[in-house]
């Protein structure tokens, strides 16, 4: 038994940082979107925000010859990354920086490839697009997911689940509309199978909430987190054909 008691953003990494990604994707679907680059022999600076532990930060090193930087607010995901880097070899050309990726050091157009899985709907489509637009050079590549609207309909549960969360969803078709508008054009756009959020994150992530159960056994904080994360599990499974994450790829006109 521990008698610490977490927050929710302590019990956020306890939860993630032991996984292999910590938000929706697969290695086949980064390299889908990897593939809607244009010469990526000439790619040889890459930022990927809000990049976790690494896991598509990894797969991205093995198809690129260039540096990667990898942000992301929790040191602890940092740590994680950087070690996976040594581990595989990949230290001198993979690395990753404790920082926001709204208040970013770079460079003006430093950049070939900007990458974002899973984070961009936290500070807004629009308003990340729209600042990572100054750090890529001309013709310059970025790929976020997203979650967004798939049909037409907005069943009132899933609708406040996403309001709540991040405001609420655009259609696929607003997203490209926006991307456009924020100076880039539209190369793809892609929804995520259902393998990249059951098998790849939510199985992986009940298993480490169970761990924290049996850590913090009676702990109302994380029954509750753990609740909520059950709730969101159950959401995705039942309103799944109306709205998922979609990969979006565009190049700086």
């Amino acid at each position: 038994m521990d008698n610490h008691q977490p927050s929710i953003d302590d019990l956020v990494t306890e939860t993630h940082v032991g996984l292999e990604r910590q938000g929706f994707g697969s290695p086949e679907m980064t390299m889908k979107a990897f593939s809607f680059v244009d010469d990526p022999e000439t790619i040889s600076r890459v930022a990927d925000f809000a990049c976790g532990t690494g896991g598509q930060t990894m797969v991205l090193a093995q198809h690129i010859t260039g540096d990667i930087t990898g942000v992301d607010l929790d040191p602890a995901f940092i740590d994680a990354l950087n070690n996976n880097a040594k581990q595989a070899g990949l230290q001198q050309r993979v690395h990753g920086i404790v920082g926001d990726m709204l208040n970013l050091s770079f460079q003006k157009e430093e950049l070939d490839l900007i990458w974002c899985e899973g984070a961009i709907d936290s500070i807004g489509f629009e308003k990340g697009l729209r600042y990572w637009h100054g750090f890529l050079r001309k013709d310059g590549y970025v790929a976020v997911t997203c979650p967004s609207w798939l049909t037409d309909e907005r069943p009132a549960e899933i609708e406040k689940f996403w309001v709540d969360a991040v405001g609420g969803l655009d259609t696929v078709g607003d997203n490209i509309l926006i991307m456009q508008k924020a100076g880039y054009d539209f190369v793809a756009a892609f929804a995520l199978p259902e393998k990249c959020w059951m098998e790849s994150y939510f199985l992986p992530r009940q298993a480490a909430d169970k761990v924290l159960l049996e850590k913090y056994p009676g702990n109302k904080t994380v029954e509750a987190y753990i609740k909520d994360n059950e709730y969101e599990v159950e959401l995705f499974q039942k309103y799944k054909q109306h709205c998922g994450y979609v990969f979006y790829v565009g190049k700086k006109a």
